[in-house]
Protein backbone atom coordinates (compact mmCIF):
# COMPACT_ATOMS: atom_id res chain seq x y z
CA UNK A 1 0.00 0.00 0.00
CA UNK A 2 1.63 3.20 -1.34
CA UNK A 3 -0.51 4.95 1.70
CA UNK A 4 1.28 3.04 4.52
CA UNK A 5 4.51 3.78 3.02
CA UNK A 6 3.85 7.45 3.31
CA UNK A 7 2.89 7.92 6.98
CA UNK A 8 4.98 8.10 10.09
CA UNK A 9 7.20 5.15 10.91
CA UNK A 10 5.60 5.23 14.28
CA UNK A 11 1.75 4.90 12.67
CA UNK A 12 2.91 2.67 10.20
CA UNK A 13 4.44 0.13 12.93
CA UNK A 14 0.89 0.44 14.79
CA UNK A 15 -1.24 -0.33 11.30
CA UNK A 16 1.41 -3.08 10.07
CA UNK A 17 1.30 -4.72 14.01
CA UNK A 18 -2.54 -4.49 13.97
CA UNK A 19 -2.69 -6.24 10.07
CA UNK A 20 -0.09 -9.17 10.97
CA UNK A 21 -2.86 -9.39 14.68
CA UNK A 22 -6.03 -9.73 12.19
CA UNK A 23 -3.81 -12.52 9.57
CA UNK A 24 -3.05 -14.62 12.86
CA UNK A 25 -6.68 -14.64 12.97
CA UNK A 26 -7.52 -12.56 16.14
CA UNK A 27 -10.10 -10.05 14.75
CA UNK A 28 -11.18 -9.16 18.67
CA UNK A 29 -7.55 -7.50 19.96
CA UNK A 30 -7.70 -4.67 16.91
CA UNK A 31 -10.45 -2.02 16.89
CA UNK A 32 -12.79 -3.23 14.41
CA UNK A 33 -16.10 -1.78 13.41
CA UNK A 34 -18.91 -3.05 11.30
CA UNK A 35 -19.88 -0.47 8.29
CA UNK A 36 -22.19 -2.57 6.30
CA UNK A 37 -23.12 -5.58 5.77
CA UNK A 38 -19.64 -7.46 5.59
CA UNK A 39 -17.48 -4.22 5.54
CA UNK A 40 -15.92 -3.45 8.27
CA UNK A 41 -12.81 -0.82 9.47
CA UNK A 42 -9.55 -1.42 10.94
CA UNK A 43 -9.29 2.07 13.26
CA UNK A 44 -5.65 3.15 14.32
CA UNK A 45 -5.47 6.37 15.65
CA UNK A 46 -6.99 8.46 12.90
CA UNK A 47 -6.46 6.27 9.91
CA UNK A 48 -9.21 3.90 8.68
CA UNK A 49 -8.29 0.56 6.55
CA UNK A 50 -11.41 -0.90 4.77
CA UNK A 51 -11.64 -4.47 4.75
CA UNK A 52 -13.84 -7.67 4.12
CA UNK A 53 -13.01 -11.59 4.56
CA UNK A 54 -14.24 -13.94 2.10
CA UNK A 55 -13.47 -17.57 2.22
CA UNK A 56 -10.90 -16.65 5.47
CA UNK A 57 -8.86 -14.46 3.27
CA UNK A 58 -9.04 -10.82 4.58
CA UNK A 59 -9.17 -8.43 1.64
CA UNK A 60 -7.99 -4.84 2.33
CA UNK A 61 -9.69 -2.56 0.08
CA UNK A 62 -8.99 1.04 0.65
CA UNK A 63 -6.67 3.24 3.83
CA UNK A 64 -7.41 6.78 4.68
CA UNK A 65 -6.71 9.71 7.46
CA UNK A 66 -11.15 10.23 8.82
CA UNK A 67 -11.37 13.59 8.83
CA UNK A 68 -14.90 13.23 10.55
CA UNK A 69 -16.85 11.41 12.57
CA UNK A 70 -18.46 9.10 9.97
CA UNK A 71 -16.58 7.27 7.63
CA UNK A 72 -17.63 8.80 4.00
CA UNK A 73 -20.30 6.96 2.06
CA UNK A 74 -18.53 6.69 -1.36
CA UNK A 75 -15.64 4.86 0.44
CA UNK A 76 -18.06 2.46 2.00
CA UNK A 77 -19.58 2.07 -1.30
CA UNK A 78 -16.55 1.08 -3.37
CA UNK A 79 -15.89 -1.53 -0.70
CA UNK A 80 -18.98 -2.94 -1.23
CA UNK A 81 -17.90 -2.55 -4.64
CA UNK A 82 -15.07 -4.69 -4.24
CA UNK A 83 -16.51 -7.19 -1.82
CA UNK A 84 -19.25 -7.85 -4.60
CA UNK A 85 -16.89 -8.21 -7.53
CA UNK A 86 -14.58 -10.81 -5.45
CA UNK A 87 -17.61 -12.68 -4.27
CA UNK A 88 -19.71 -12.77 -7.26
CA UNK A 89 -22.80 -11.56 -5.19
Amino acid sequence: MDFLRELPSKDRAKIEGDVNVMRSGDLHSPRIKTLRGAVKELIVKEYRILFFIHEHVIYFVRAFRKKSMKTPRKEIEYAERIYKLTTNT
